[in-house]
């Protein structure tokens, strides 16, 4: 018998439910709070973590969601310059009063309000991802097309050149 789902992850398996796929929400008994976490406790590469982090906007105040790679760090510039966003770290509560969500489980679906959302081009060089669940242990596979599909999101190259 399964495990049943945390609340947070079950409403993430409830959006994903009703979009008409098969997604299938795991709970993880260890945590996969970082990308480095997750892809330890799943057993993938760190590139195939699709971390979801949430800025606002400089200009609107607005929510914005970024994408990225599990091995990537966001380059605010090259997100400006290509979405004409001006990211800004927002805080805790900022973030679960937009998403729904605490920092460290914030899936890049499931939101209680529209995000507008980045998505990072380097996710889409692997056949599938994995991506947070609403908790700092669930997560779900899809692939970047499905993800770009259920997020309506802006592929941009978004990596910090090291």
């Amino acid at each position: 018998m399964a495990k049943k789902l945390s609340r947070s992850a079950q409403r993430v398996q409830d959006f994903l439910s009703k979009q008409g796929d098969e997604f299938d929400v795991k709970e993880l008994d260890s945590s996969t709070r970082t990308a480095a976490d997750a892809a330890g406790s799943i057993g993938c590469a760190v590139g195939q973590i699709a971390k979801s982090l949430v800025f606002r906007d400089g200009n609107t105040d607005e929510p914005v969601l970024v994408v990225a790679s599990g091995a990537n760090r966001v380059d605010a510039a090259k997100v400006r310059l290509a979405a004409s966003l001006d990211l800004r770290r927002a805080d805790g509560d900022f973030v679960k009063d937009r998403t729904g969500f605490a920092i460290g489980g914030i899936p890049p679906v499931a939101h209680v309000t529209p995000l507008r959302t980045v998505l990072d081009q380097d996710l889409k060089q692997f056949a599938e991802i994995w991506a947070a669940a609403g908790t700092p242990h669930a997560v779900f596979r899809l692939t970047p097309d499905r993800l770009g599909a259920l997020t309506g999101g802006q592929w941009i190259d978004l990596r910090e050149e090291k």
